[in-house]
């Protein structure tokens, strides 16, 4: 059975992944991985973890975000539109020492695995000019100064940021005192697949397990992401070959956060909406908008089983005309989870009857993660 913890902050939440990676009163792990919706504050989270880690002037995590997204910033050279170059800050300690660390050539490796596309890194002005082979006539000929898509951009600097864990894990390994990333003791990594369809979702999953996974790797890491796939595949890569924990982080409220040990099983995104739908309907709390979080879980369904509409989903069930009519009223409003406003008792019925009818045809195997045992860090 899996438990529950409720934290008052993120704070104790970053102390909780801390002390999972030490063994601070518990068995001590390599891995901790979380799936967390957008807007529950992953990134913040990652910058807590950061800043529990910083003691005098000294420091411990190298971290992806979007704060290490937006170290790369475009010039595109609005006079001449010749000239367009991807910049990154030169006032950052991320990029301490990479002349010497030949990082194009390990970059370059893992690029490559992604996209056909050429780069070079100026050094001197920060900045890096993209190119791409084309056949033009028969004849190959490379297209210099190319402003890239937003998802190679994406890539590239994931590929960067890889390629430092690559050199940190290196470094660590060394024993030296020198070296620009041998403080390393923990990668923290937040949703790195953002602008990237499934299939390069897979790649980046399978590529940083791998990472992970280095038999010479001393480096701990925190991994999360709202992306479900994602959040599989790296569970499926690595649960079973490191020490690890695996959670779900709900925001209860703006500042209140529950952390759910998803156990041996992968979580599925689908199966926590239905849970927490199932939730509210025992509860008499529907709101209006959870006509829309049901459509979008008949929606999923549709799509695995090759329906083409979702009433496809609740053919068969009694007074499915009524029921596909509430849906596709109820479900195109515009109602906001930040602004709920709860059913009334006629529509409570129906949404009841609707999502029970729902259940029972499909008969999930619902995890009861909305209903285990709770503790309450102090």
């Amino acid at each position: 059975m899996s438990t529950i913890t409720n934290f008052s902050n993120l704070t104790e939440v970053a102390t909780h992944f801390r002390k999972d990676l030490t063994g601070d009163h518990r068995p001590e792990k390599e891995l901790v991985l979380f799936f967390a919706h957008n807007g529950t504050g992953k990134t913040r989270l990652s910058m807590e973890f950061k800043e529990l880690g910083k003691v005098g002037g000294a420091r411990d995590t190298l971290y992806f975000n979007a704060f290490t997204e937006d170290l790369f910033i475009w010039n595109n050279d609005i006079e001449n539109d010749t000239e367009r170059v991807l910049t990154f800050n030169k006032d950052s300690a991320f990029f301490d020492g990479l002349q010497e660390l030949e990082m194009e050539t390990k970059i370059g490796a893992l690029f490559q695995n992604y996209v056909n596309l050429n780069f070079i890194i100026d050094y001197d002005n920060y900045t890096v000019t993209f190119s791409r082979d084309v056949l033009i006539d028969d004849t190959l000929e490379r297209v210099n100064n190319i402003k890239i898509s937003r998802g190679e951009e994406n890539l590239f600097i994931w590929c960067f940021f890889i390629a430092i864990c690559e050199v940190a894990i290196d470094q660590v390994n060394s024993n030296e005192d020198t070296g620009a990333y041998n403080w390393v003791k923990y990668f923290y990594i937040d949703d790195p697949i953002s602008s990237l369809d499934e299939n390069k979702a897979i790649s980046v999953a399978c590529d940083l397990g791998n990472l992970i996974k280095r038999e010479d790797n001393k480096i701990k890491t925190i991994v999360s992401t709202h992306h479900s796939l994602f959040f599989n595949v790296m569970f499926n890569e690595l649960t079973r070959s490191i020490k690890n924990k695996s959670y779900y982080l709900h925001s209860k409220d703006s500042q209140s956060y529950a952390l759910h040990n998803t156990g041996d099983v992968p979580f599925f995104h689908h199966i926590a909406i239905i849970s927490q739908l199932k939730k509210a309907v025992a509860t008499e709390e529907i709101y209006t908008y959870h006509f829309n979080t049901l459509r979008s879980i008949l929606e999923k369904t549709a799509s695995f089983f090759g329906y083409d509409k979702i009433n496809k989903c609740i053919q068969g069930l009694e007074d499915e005309v009524l029921f596909n009519r509430a849906l596709q009223l109820f479900s195109h409003g515009k109602y906001s989870v930040y602004d709920p406003r709860e059913m009334g008792a006629d529509n409570k019925e129906l949404f009841k009857k609707i999502f029970n009818g729902f259940l029972d045809k499909y008969e999930f195997d619902l995890p009861e993660i909305f209903n285990e045992t709770t503790e309450t860090v102090a």
